[in-house]
């Protein structure tokens, strides 16, 4: 039997040769044309591995096949820090269930690509300009597709995701409107968005904000990834959407051609006029007068709006590449002028600063602005006013900056709101009130319980039991990592895969023709259904449609396929977090063939492994990453002790970088294997 030892030699001197990802697991195997007999004089050759016990050997590794063999020598090169779980375990509930969700999804998936889009890529629709309906809507139709293919789903996934991504490209910008100036010209430029709030931008760009997970070095991601933070950055010359002396993006409605700065009509947020009969429209208009009505009072859109800080995700992906420092600074700016406007404010995070940096505007109206915390406008439909701040969407550049300076303060300016708006309660009929609103006749919108939006991300990053207090009533997860809910994991899963079901079932009673079917007509038959995955696998936050990047404690990477996710057969559970540990249970559910799974820190690397414990023993790691060794029909429980948010967070996989700890507030940037 070849030695694994002598095959990670071999590989190491092939890597030598190679820039960073011009080489895959296949390519090394095809240089390594004369390892072809190994399986052959592997399954010839008795020896035991000489590392493991006899008996242990025989069973489980005495014939290690040339994959696993591989797997033990690449996945070395990368996580310095190996250990092997060989104790028998009968396959888990839980863990056949997430087997069969990764599977069952990619059919579903398959079924519905073919269905709504054509072999260009093209969303097969009725193309317009709008918040209602536009371009966000057609790119969502991808929405949970990059977390399904990361956590482990085939590949199938992310081939047609691209391909529908580079479609639509094309397809937007091709669009073009006539009554709405800014898109006259196309509808998307140099890739993205000409112009738009950041409600609908975060929701157009999930597909390409959460691709990095599995494609951060392909070249097309790394050059729209830079190019888009530049948009905001000045340095584009057609997108001058920032202000750097006042610290403001001048605009709520801004793009890839710059910021809106005068009054928005309704035609700007609605598109051009079309009939509306024969179509569905979600929000309920049955004319082309109920959409301009819905936007009528849309019109406040100059000065910053709270809603921008999403827009701090585009450089915190170009920082994710090479760690130049100039994001990190700008995303830091940016939040911090925002910090400091709360306190101003008493900790309540303004939605209006006009466009010479000041809060309110002169008459210090800090609750302006559409989407902001006084914007209740009447919907036509129902003829009532509706309460439509977009608030909670600005959690999304706390978070940004918490991952690129990993520090806590981001997240005591965000609590510290969640308490002022809390001190402003009213005792109504003996019963307490909170507030939810505040305009001009101050604080309304009451309800009964506390204000709480964010206190779940508050929680998730602080980790401190008093914020965990704050959530009042538990789900499902929550209630299943403080060890109260036993069954969710079960449970959870078996949800999803009736979501899938039920989606397939609904998209094929779908009647409807591409001439007469909206861009966001089929969100709703989207049958990718992550939740429990990215919860029980990943121990991580649902990523939301507000366009903001994954939250996770743990993720997993192939070595052997060199790609995101979990290797096949392979099954993860967290069952426990707190601010120092995580418990993950792994298991490979194959009966004959051993796994070999990368475990990191962080859905970016940004935690830092210190030790791992499995039964009585502990091994020092000092790494975002670990590599595991699973036996056949093995498991066990593997308890991390982490240093969160020590380390830049990177989106390149253990094979292009080699991690670094933060030093201070300065930190290199990770380097690529050379």
């Amino acid at each position: 039997m070849l030695a694994a030892t002598k095959v990670r030699t071999l590989i190491g001197e092939y890597f030598r040769k190679l820039r960073p990802f011009s080489g895959t697991v296949a390519q090394i195997w095809s240089e390594l044309s004369h390892l072809r007999a190994i399986d052959k004089a592997s399954a010839d050759d008795p020896t035991p591995n000489a590392s493991a016990t006899p008996h242990v050997a025989n069973r489980r590794y005495g014939r290690l096949p040339v994959c696993a063999a591989l797997a033990a020598a690449t996945s070395s090169l990368f996580a310095q820090v190996t250990v092997r779980v060989e104790t028998p375990m009968e396959p888990p509930g839980w863990a056949v269930l997430e087997r069969q969700l990764l599977a069952d999804s990619v059919p579903a998936c398959g079924e519905f690509f073919k269905r709504y889009f054509d072999d260009r890529g093209y969303l097969q629709c009725f193309v317009r300009w709008g918040a209602n309906d536009g371009p966000d809507d057609a790119f969502e139709n991808f929405n949970h597709w990059p977390e399904l293919h990361a956590l482990g789903a085939s590949d199938e996934v992310l081939q047609m995701y691209l391909k529908g991504w580079e479609g639509m490209l094309k397809q937007y910008t091709d669009a073009k409107t006539t009554e709405v100036p800014i898109a006259r010209q196309g509808m998307y430029y140099k890739d993205f968005c000409v112009q738009a709030d950041w409600m609908h931008l975060g929701e157009g760009q999930q597909l390409f904000n959460r691709m990095g997970l599995s494609t951060p070095m392909d070249g097309k991601y790394m050059e729209r990834a830079r190019r888009f933070a530049g948009f905001y950055m000045n340095e584009d010359p057609e997108a001058q959407n920032y202000d750097p002396h006042h610290k403001i993006i001048k605009s709520m409605l801004n793009g890839s051609r710059g910021p809106l700065l005068r009054k928005a009509t309704a035609i700007d947020w609605v598109g051009d006029p079309f009939d509306v009969s024969g179509f569905e429209a979600l929000h309920g208009e049955r004319t082309f007068q109920q959409f301009l009505a819905h936007y009528q009072e849309y019109t406040d859109v100059v000065g910053d709006n709270c809603l921008n800080l999403v827009a701090t995700t585009l450089p915190l992906n170009a920082y994710m590449l090479a760690h130049e420092e100039k994001y990190k600074k700008w995303i830091l700016e940016y939040v911090d002028a925002w910090v400091d406007r709360m306190k101003q404010n008493k900790w309540v995070i303004p939605s209006y600063v006009d466009l010479e940096g000041t809060v309110g505007g002169p008459e210090g109206r800090w609750w302006g602005n559409a989407y902001g915390w006084g914007f209740s406008p009447v919907n036509p439909v129902t003829g009532r006013r509706e309460n439509r701040h977009r608030i909670p969407r600005a959690l999304v550049g706390f978070n940004n900056a918490l991952w690129v300076s990993g520090d806590q303060k981001y997240v005591d300016a965000w609590r510290n709101m969640i308490n002022s708006v809390n001190s402003n309660a009213r005792t109504n009929n003996g019963h307490l009130e909170y507030p939810t609103m505040h305009g001009e006749q101050g604080w309304y919108g009451w309800q009964g319980r506390p204000w709480d939006i964010g206190a779940l991300e508050v929680w998730y990053w602080s980790m401190k039991p008093e914020d965990l207090k704050r959530l009042g009533q538990r789900d499902g997860w929550m209630s299943y990592l403080q060890g109260e809910a036993p069954d969710y994991p079960e449970t959870a899963l078996q949800r999803d895969l009736q979501t899938i079901r039920a989606r397939v079932n609904a998209m094929r009673r779908d009647q409807s023709t591409p001439e007469k079917r909206l861009a966001d007509n089929m969100l709703n038959l989207n049958p990718a259904a992550t939740s429990a995955l990215v919860q029980l696998m990943w121990g991580g936050l649902p990523p939301g449609v507000d366009g903001g990047l994954l939250n996770a404690r743990l993720r997993y990477f192939d070595p052997v396929r060199q790609r995101a996710g979990v290797p096949d057969d392979v099954g993860a559970l967290v069952s426990e977090m707190t601010d120092t540990k995580a418990v993950v249970t792994l298991v490979n559910l194959s009966k004959t063939e051993p796994r070999t799974v990368i475990v990191q820190g962080g859905a970016y690397g940004e935690h830092q492994l210190e030790t791992v414990t499995l039964g009585e023993k502990t091994t020092p790691i000092q790494s975002p990453l670990l590599t595991v060794q699973i036996a056949p029909r093995s498991g066990q429980r593997l308890v991390l002790q982490m240093k969160r948010y020590a380390n830049p967070p990177t989106a390149l996989h253990p094979w292009h970088q080699k991690a670094e700890p933060r030093n201070n507030s300065t930190r290199p940037p990770n380097k690529a294997i050379p």
